[in-house]
C-alpha cells in the first residue's frame, strides 16, 4: 500500500517551487492565487529569497505548504494514496492533498497558524532541543522531573526526540539528559516552544478559524500527529488539528501504525528528504521515495 507523507517546518530552501512554477501552468495558477490570498508575493521569497528571508514563520509555513500541495496537485493521476500523514505543519498539506480541505482554505489556515504561533512565541522566551540516543521513557521522565515547562514535543524516530518549553527548563533538562547518557541534547535555533502548553494562545486563536472552516471527508485515511491513528471523520480531524499545537507530534507511532495497517511504500511530497530518513529509521523494510514532477516534453 502507498503512503504519502508531507514535511513540516525546517524543510525550506531558497529556490523552492521554482521548477514547478516554470514547467506547470496549473502550478503557476496556484502560486499566483496564493500571492493574492496572502496579500504579498510569497513566490518572490520562495524563488529568490535568502535562507534568512525564508526563516520567518509567516513565510516558512505557507512556503512549505505550497510546495507540497502544488507538487501533489501536479502529479495528477499518479497521486494515488492509500493513506497520508504530515509532520506538524505537513498535516495541513496532507489534508488538502487528500481532499479534506480546499487549497484556499488550507492556505488561509496555515497562514493564520503561522501568525498565531509567532505571536505566542513573542509572549514568553521559549525554545526546543533535540535529544539523541535515549529511550523515549527516559526523556519523558526527565521532562516530568524538571522544574518549569518542558515536555516531549516531537517523537521523530527511535532515539530521536525533540523537547519543548521554557528556555531555563530546556537548559536544565538538557544537562540532566546528558548525565542520563544522551548522545546529544542540543538546543535548536527555533523561536518558540512548538507542541507544548506554551502554544495555548495560538491554539485558541487557531481553534476559532478551524471551527469556521468547512472540512470534507478525505479520500483516504489520514494518520494524525495527535493520535497516530487513521482518521476519516471530519469532526475528529478538526479536533485533532486544534489539539496539535499543544500536543506532541507522534511521528514514530504514526509510521509504525501505517506499516501495521499495510503501508509498504512511503513517498515524501514537498521540499527535502527528512521524512524519508525518519521512516527508514522507524522501519528498515519500508521503501521510500521523493515525489517528482515530470514535465510533459
Amino acid at each position: 500500500m502507498n503512503a504519502y507523507v508531507f514535511p513540516g517546518q525546517g524543510a525550506q530552501f531558497s529556490g523552492m517551487g521554482l521548477d514547478l512554477y516554470e514547467n506547470s501552468p496549473l502550478a503557476q495558477e496556484l502560486f499566483e492565487k496564493a500571492n493574492d490570498i496572502l496579500g504579498f508575493s510569497i513566490t518572490d521569497i520562495m524563488f529568490e529569497g535568502s535562507a534568512e528571508d525564508l526563516k520567518q514563520t509567516k513565510v516558512t509555513q505557507p512556503a512549505i505548504f505550497l510546495h507540497s500541495v502544488i507538487l501533489a496537485k501536479t502529479l495528477g493521476d499518479n497521486f494515488k494514496p492509500d493513506m497520508v500523514a504530515g509532520h506538524s505543519l505537513g498535516e495541513f498539506s496532507a489534508l488538502v492533498a487528500a481532499g479534506a480541505l480546499t487549497f484556499e482554505d488550507g492556505l488561509k489556515l496555515v497562514s493564520q497558524r503561522a501568525q498565531a504561533m509567532q505571536k505566542a512565541c513573542e509572549l514568553q522566551p521559549s525554545t526546543m532541543a533535540a535529544v539523541l540516543g535515549l529511550d523515549d521513557d527516559v526523556v519523558e521522565k526527565v521532562c516530568k522531573n524538571t522544574e518549569g515547562v518542558v515536555v516531549a514535543a516531537n517523537y521523530n524516530c527511535p532515539g530521536q526526540l525533540v523537547i519543548s518549553g521554557e528556555v531555563e527548563a530546556i537548559n536544565k533538562a538538557c544537562e540532566t539528559l546528558k548525565e542520563e547518557g544522551a548522545r546529544r541534547a542540543l538546543v535548536l535555533p527555533v523561536g518558540g516552544a512548538f507542541h507544548s502548553p506554551m502554544m495555548e494562545p495560538a491554539r485558541e486563536e487557531l481553534a476559532a478559524a478551524i471551527e469556521n472552516t468547512t472540512f470534507s471527508k478525505p479520500n483516504c485515511p489520514i494518520y494524525q500527529n495527535v493520535t497516530a491513528s487513521a482518521v476519516t471523520d471530519e469532526n475528529e480531524i478538526k479536533a485533532n488539528l486544534i489539539s496539535q499545537l499543544t500536543a506532541p507530534v507522534r511521528w514514530t507511532q504514526s509510521v509504525q501504525q501505517m506499516v501495521a495497517d499495510g503501508a509498504t511504500h512511503f513517498t515524501e511530497v514537498g521540499p527535502g528528504k527528512v521524512l524519508q530518513g525518519l521512516v527508514k529509521k522507524i522501519n528498515r523494510e519500508a521503501e521510500t521515495a521523493s515525489a517528482t514532477f515530470e514535465t510533459n516534453t
